[in-house]
């Protein structure tokens, strides 16, 4: 069985290289829709709470909310890095405070303190998914992930793998320890 979840993510990004309308700097609401399998737990009566998936995703998938997502080879990053460096936002600001875990992985890279994300490829509805499965694989039993941007949309189903212990009193997965990260509960 399935618990299924949604996040809103509001980026700006561009298709450089592309000839058409997305060529331009332009702004999008994305919708990711993730599908966790497994069987249900006992416990709780349920495969995982809605509410976890998106902590756990949010934890870094907050890195593409207000960002601009740029490909490394974009003429436009060098420009952007310059300004934000003279206006002294660079390093960050006291106001930015949705900032995630500072990753780089093959597909991309995050630089939470200034609001933006650089990607190997053009960041489409499919380059989407494909980042966010190698950034959630290890920390969600993902069977399917569905990315919607304006009229675009793409999905991908996977085979979930590994084994995930729960809490009986809450649900979500216990820590390397045997022990629930939200209530408490020891194994």
């Amino acid at each position: 069985m399935r618990s299924i979840t949604t996040l809103q993510i509001q980026y700006a990004h561009r298709f450089y290289g592309f000839r058409g309308e997305a060529q331009y700097l332009h702004g999008h609401t994305g919708v990711l829709t993730i599908e966790v399998e497994d069987s249900i737990n006992p416990g709780v009566n349920m495969v995982f709470p809605c509410n976890e998936i998106q902590k756990t995703a949010w934890k870094v998938l907050k890195n593409f909310d207000h960002a601009l997502i740029l490909r490394e080879d974009d003429p436009l990053l060098p420009a952007i890095l310059n300004v934000y460096e003279e206006q002294g936002i660079l390093d960050g600001h006291p106001q930015n405070t949705m900032r995630g875990p500072e990753f780089s992985t093959e597909l991309a890279r995050a630089y939470p303190s200034c609001r933006l994300v650089v990607t190997k490829e053009t960041m489409t509805v499919e380059g989407m998914i494909r980042i966010v499965h190698d950034l959630l694989k290890d920390k969600l039993k993902i069977a399917k992930l569905t990315f919607t941007s304006g009229v675009n949309g793409a999905s991908q189903e996977y085979e979930p793998y590994g084994t995930q212990e729960r809490c009986p009193l809450c649900g979500i997965a216990l820590n390397e320890k045997g022990v629930c990260p939200k209530c408490g509960y020891r194994k």
